[in-house]
């Protein structure tokens, strides 16, 4: 995917990003700002994102952080934004994707998240720190970050 197969996408981001918006105590300006550049922008996200964002949601609700109604509202609000799913991811996940994971240490998931950004050259916005780092060594710009 090139940066004209992105069209309609500011940023990659991953589902730490997309989850402070809707767990409590999880959120902060930094976020919020994501959500808004997410909006006017819209966002492009690998093939496993939206199984994460379920499965979190989903033990957030069993662990009774939130309700099944917030979790509801959340994937609807998310269902709303402008992001679109990579449809590519698996093509390169035995490789490049794979390859990024041993390189930096990350889970093959996290690095999945990378590789999108590399390939569509697009920003990458998550909150998790290895992933940061990654992402840091590899020169990929990042939003979000603490």
């Amino acid at each position: 995917m090139t940066k004209a197969g992105a069209e309609m996408a500011g940023l990659v981001i991953d589902s730490s990003v997309a989850l402070a918006w809707f767990l409590p105590g999880e959120g902060s300006s930094q976020t919020l700002a994501l959500l808004e550049q997410t909006t006017e922008e819209g966002a492009l996200v690998p093939g496993l994102w939206r199984i994460e964002i379920a499965n979190v949601l989903l033990v957030a609700e069993r662990r009774r952080r939130i309700t099944e109604a917030q979790r509801m509202r959340a994937l609807a609000a998310l269902g709303s934004l402008p992001i679109r799913t990579d449809p590519n991811m698996a093509d390169h996940a035995w490789t490049t994707i794979l390859e990024i994971a041993a390189a930096h240490e990350l889970t093959v998931y996290d690095a999945a998240y990378l590789e999108l950004s590399l390939r569509a050259a697009l920003p990458l916005a998550t909150l998790d720190d290895a992933l940061q780092r990654a992402a840091r060594t590899i020169g990929v710009v990042l939003l979000g970050h603490r």
